[in-house]
């Protein structure tokens, strides 16, 4: 992750220079505390991932669902992350004039991302009180369940591997077998 300009930003700034045409369409950026970030293309393990993810979250949570991959999430007035994969509720034309603010779920999907997905993103989303959040490892092929958010870390960390299931908060009667999330 390299850091564009060298001041902080506001979620308005920055939405103001996204609306402006100052970052072109073959850029990916994110602003993050602050800081807006350069943000890695992705490959071909990690598209796929994301594909894998979005279909098994459909299909576990259902109608009444949003499943949105790679969208802008309003986290604050100084952060707007774009994560890999977020549930929320509702319909796409219920966030027609603003990003929702909150998730039921979010996941990451992460192989060149790792520590950064383990450590500035988990304290982002559970400061923003997202009660779950996933990380796909595609490194150690496992996923990393965080859960129970205070305002600067989760307090519950689990690690499912192939063969098992996971059990999402907010679908907890949908299992989502951990195969189905890696390429």
């Amino acid at each position: 992750m390299k850091a564009i300009g060298l001041r902080r930003w506001s979620r308005d700034e920055y939405d103001g220079m996204i609306a402006a045409g100052l970052f072109g369409p073959d850029e990916h950026v994110e602003l993050i505390d602050g800081e807006i970030l350069a943000v890695t293309p992705n490959g071909t393990l990690h598209a796929t991932a994301i594909r894998l993810t979005e279909d098994a979250l459909r299909a576990a949570f259902g109608p009444g669902f949003d499943v949105r991959a790679q969208l802008p999430l309003a986290c604050g007035a100084d952060s707007e992350p774009q994560p890999d994969i977020a549930v929320v509720s509702g319909t796409p034309r219920l966030y027609r004039d603003a990003h929702p603010t909150s998730a039921l779920l979010i996941v990451e999907i992460s192989d060149s991302t790792l520590e950064h997905d383990r450590n500035r993103k988990s304290r982002l989303y559970a400061r923003t009180g997202i009660q779950e959040y996933w990380i796909v490892n595609l490194i150690d092929r496992r996923i990393e369940v965080c859960r129970h958010p205070d305002e600067a870390s989760y307090h519950s960390s689990q690690c499912y591997c192939p063969g098992e299931c996971i059990l999402p908060l907010a679908a907890s009667g949908a299992p989502v077998a951990v195969l189905d999330l890696l390429p």
